[in-house]
C-alpha cells in the first residue's frame, strides 16, 4: 500500500501557518521547561530517598511541597502546544493517535494516579518513614511512562510508511518500537529533565540563601552538580540519537537539514557553557545559557520534523481560508491569561515571603 493514501487530507487554516508555528514554539518552550522541572525534581527526590531512606532532607521536603503545583503548571501549559501541533500536523497526529488509541487514552488515568501520588507525598510526608522511596518511585514511573507514550506518538506520526501495520494489528496497541531513534530520543529528554531539575533546585535555594537560610548552600551545590553532570552525560545520548537519524534527514544540502545542523551546534555550545557555569555554581549565567540551549534544541526538533515529513507534506501545502478575527480574539485572551498567571504567581510569592518573615 502506498503510504500517502493513508494520510488524511488536512483541514484549511484561518491564517498563515507561520502564526501557528510561532505560537507552537513559544508555548512548547514554556511547557518543556516546566515538564523538565516536574520530572527532574521528583526523580532527584526518589534517588535521594533510595540512597538514604531514613534521612529527612530539606530538599525532599521542599520538592514534596511544590510537586503538585509543578505538575499542574506543566500539564496546563502543555495543552496549548498540543493544540497548535494538531492545527499544523493534525492529519498526522490524528492517525498516529488512532494507531495507539488505548495507550494514548490511558495517559489520562496514569496522570491522575501520579497526581494523586504527588498529593500523598506532600501531605503525608512527615508520617511516612521508609515508604517515601516507593511513593516517589511510583510518581516517577507514571510521569516517565506518560513521556514515553508521548514520544511514541510524536515519532510514529513521522513514519506514515509504518502505518500499514495497523491492518495486521487493528486493536490500536501499536508503538513505534521499530524506530531506532525512539529510545535515544526519549532518554535525551529524560536526562535533560534531570539537568533542568537540578538547576531549578539550585535557583530555588539561591533565593533561600538570599533570605538567610543557612542550609541553602549545600543544596545549591547539590542542584548544580546534578545540572552539570547530567548535561555532560546527555551529550553521549545526543550523539547516539544523532547517529540513528536517517541520512536524508540530516543532509545539509536541504534547508531543513542545514538549519537543523546549525541549531544543533548552537544548542550544544550553549549547553556546554551552561554546564560549566553550573559546576562553578554560577547559577544565573547557567540559567541564561540553558534557556538559549533549550531554544535552539526546540528549533532543531521543528526542523527535524519538517525534514522527516518532507516526502509527504510541507506546511506551505496548507490551504488558508482567511479569517483573522479568531486569531485576534485568541491573542487577546492569551495575553490576558498570561498577565493573570503572573499576577497570581506574584501574590503567591508575596504570601510565601510574608510567612517566612513571620516564622
Amino acid at each position: 500500500m502506498v503510504p500517502v493514501t493513508l494520510i488524511p487530507t488536512p483541514d484549511a487554516i484561518p491564517v498563515h501557518w507561520g502564526w501557528f508555528q510561532l505560537l507552537l514554539l513559544l508555548t512548547f518552550f514554556i511547557h518543556i521547561l516546566l515538564m523538565n522541572i516536574m520530572i527532574g525534581t521528583i526523580m532527584i527526590a526518589c534517588l535521594r530517598h533510595l540512597r538514604k531512606p531514613l534521612e529527612q532532607p530539606l530538599l525532599c521536603r521542599d520538592i514534596a511541597d511544590n510537586l503538585p503545583f509543578s505538575i499542574a503548571l506543566a500539564v496546563n501549559f502543555g495543552v496549548a502546544p498540543l493544540l497548535f501541533v494538531q492545527v499544523l500536523y493534525g492529519h498526522f497526529t490524528y492517525a498516529s493517535s488512532i494507531l495507539m488509541a488505548p495507550l494514548w487514552l490511558s495517559i489520562v488515568g496514569i496522570l491522575i494516579a501520579g497526581y494523586y501520588g504527588a498529593y500523598l507525598y506532600k501531605y503525608k510526608y512527615t508520617k511516612m518513614a521508609d515508604s517515601k522511596m516507593l511513593l516517589t518511585g511510583f510518581i516517577s514511573i507514571t510521569l516517565l511512562l506518560i513521556a514515553f507514550l508521548f514520544c511514541n506518538n510524536f515519532t510514529l506520526m513521522l513514519h506514515p510508511e509504518s502505518w500499514n501495520r495497523y491492518f495486521d494489528h487493528p486493536k490500536g496497541l501499536l508503538l513505534n518500537l521499530d524506530d531506532p531513534t525512539l529510545i535515544p530520543r526519549y532518554l535525551h529528554f529524560m536526562i535533560s529533565s534531570l539537568a533542568v531539575g537540578g538547576l531549578a533546585i539550585a535557583l530555588y535555594y539561591r533565593r533561600q540563601q538570599i533570605q538567610g537560610n543557612p542550609e541553602a548552600e549545600q543544596w545549591i551545590q547539590h542542584g548544580c552538580q546534578w545540572f552539570g553532570y547530567a548535561t555532560f552525560a546527555n551529550f553521549g545520548v545526543g550523539f547516539w540519537f544523532y547517529g540513528t537519524l536517517p541520512v536524508r534527514v540530516i543532509q545539509t544540502g536541504s534547508f531543513p537539514g542545514a538549519m537543523l545542523s546549525i541549531c544543533m551546534i548552537l544548542g550544544a555550545v550553549s549547553a556546554i557553557i551552561a554546564a560549566i557555569y553550573g559546576l562553578r555554581q554560577r547559577v544565573m549565567p547557567a540559567l541564561y545559557y540553558l534557556l538559549g540551549a533549550l531554544f535552539f534544541m526546540i528549533l532543531t526538533r521543528e526542523f527535524l520534523r519538517e525534514a522527516y515529513l518532507k516526502p509527504w507534506f510541507s506546511l506551505s501545502d496548507l490551504q488558508v481560508a482567511s479569517s483573522y478575527s479568531p486569531l485576534f480574539l485568541f491573542l487577546l485572551f492569551f495575553g490576558g491569561g498570561v498577565l493573570l498567571i503572573f499576577w497570581m504567581l506574584k501574590i503567591a510569592w508575596q504570601i510565601d515571603q510574608n510567612r517566612e518573615v513571620q516564622s
